[in-house]
C-alpha cells in the first residue's frame, strides 16, 4: 500500500521521540510513495556525551528503524556485539550506559565529524544515514545543545541517568530542558514544517520526548502557523502506556492518562487526534493504535495520513 503525495503541497513530517515515534515513522516509510518526502524531526534532549562519543538516542533510534537495522531488543543495531563495553568493565570502568560496538562506532564518527569536519548534528546525521541507505530525512530538533533534566526525590538527573541508573523510579517532581532558551531550530526543520502536507506528532511521551522539541524557540510558533493539519497519535492504549514512564510524566503535569490528557497537553497545536478512544472536543480518528508488526504500523500510518487529508479538506 502507498499514499501518493507527489502532487501534494509538500512532505509528511513526523515529530518523534522514543520507540512509539520511531515505529510510526517506519510505518510511514511503507505508505509514503517517495521516501525523500518523509521528514522526521527527532528529540535531542536525551543526548549524552560518553566514551568519547556523541550519543543521540532518539534520532538514531529513528534512523535504525528506517534502515531496518533495529535490534529486537528495541534499541541499537541488530546483532551488534558488546566487546568494547566488556573490555571497559575488565579495565575497571563502570559501564552503566550500554552501547554495542557498531552503535559506538556510529556515535564516535558523529563526534569526529563535529570536532574535525565542523559539522553540526543535522549535517552529521545526514551523512551517517546516507551510509546506511536511509533516504528519508531525519532532522535533529536543533543543532544547539539542549538537555532534558528530571527532578525526583533523589535530586536532579540528566534524562539518561534518570532512565538507566535510576530506572525511572520515584515521582517526577521537575522537568527542565536546559539550553532550550538559547537554542534555535535549524533551517531544515523550519522549512519542513512550513512546506508540509501533513504534520504528525508520534505516539511518544508528550512531556519527555515531544516537549523538548516544542521548547526550542520558533518550533511551536512554526507549527501553529503551518498550513498543514497537525495530528497527534496518542501513546495511551487501553488506558495504559505500552512502554516507558509516560504515566509518571503525565501525573507530574496533572494530566489525565488518556487521549483527553494528551489533547490537553498539546492544546491549540492540534487539528485532530488519533486514539483508541474518542476525544469529544477534537476531531478524532478512533482506531487501534498498537503497532505490533509491520502490517499494523503501515495500517496506522495510512489511516493517520488519510485522517490528515480529510482535515485539510
Amino acid at each position: 500500500m502507498s499514499v501518493d503525495i507527489s502532487r501534494a503541497r509538500g512532505d509528511v513530517v513526523v515529530l518523534a521521540g522514543g520507540t512509539g515515534g520511531a515505529k510510526l515513522a517506519r510505518g510511514m516509510l511503507d505508505v509514503v510513495e517517495d521516501p525523500s518526502r518523509l521528514v522526521v524531526i527527532a528529540n535531542t534532549g536525551d543526548d549524552i556525551e560518553i566514551y568519547g562519543a556523541h550519543v543521540s538516542p532518539d534520532p538514531d533510534l529513528v534512523s535504525f528503524w528506517l534502515a531496518d537495522q533495529i535490534d529486537e531488543r528495541g534499541w541499537g543495531l541488530r546483532d551488534d556485539t558488546f566487546a568494547v563495553m566488556d573490555a571497559l568493565r575488565e579495565l575497571g570502568r563502570e559501564v552503566w550506559f550500554n552501547l554495542g560496538d557498531r552503535d559506538l562506532a556510529w556515535c564516535v564518527e558523529r563526534a569526529r565529524m563535529r570536532d574535525e569536519d565542523g559539522l553540526g548534528p543535522t549535517a552529521a546525521l545526514a551523512r551517517l544515514n546516507e551510509a546506511i541507505g536511509v533516504h528519508a530525512r531525519v532532522l535533529p530538533m536543533c543543532d544547539d545543545p539542549v538537555r532534558t533534566w528530571i527532578g525526583t526525590t533523589a535530586g536532579w538527573r540528566p534524562f539518561q541517568e534518570f532512565m538507566i541508573r535510576q530506572r525511572a523510579e520515584g515521582l517526577v517532581e521537575g522537568l527542565e530542558f536546559r539550553g532550550a532558551e538559547q537554542a534555535k531550530p535549524s533551517a531544515e526543520v523550519l522549512a519542513a514544517i512550513a512546506g508540509a502536507h501533513a504534520i504528525v506528532i508520534g505516539p511518544s511521551n508528550p512531556l519527555a520526548s515531544i516537549a523538548p522539541i516544542l521548547a526550542v524557540p520558533g518550533i511551536h510558533e512554526a507549527l501553529l502557523a503551518a498550513p498543514a493539519p497537525v495530528v497527534a497519535v496518542s501513546p495511551i492504549v487501553g488506558g495504559e502506556v505500552l512502554k516507558g514512564p509516560t504515566a509518571a510524566f503525565m501525573a507530574f503535569a496533572a494530566l489525565e492518562l488518556s487521549a483527553d490528557g494528551v489533547a490537553d497537553f498539546y492544546g491549540e497545536l492540534l487539528d485532530g487526534i488519533v486514539a483508541d478512544e474518542s476525544v469529544g472536543r477534537l476531531p478524532t480518528l478512533q482506531t487501534d493504535t498498537r503497532m505490533g508488526d509491520a502490517p499494523a504500523r503501515a495500517r496506522l500510518a495510512e489511516q493517520v495520513l488519510g485522517f490528515a487529508d480529510a482535515l485539510a479538506g
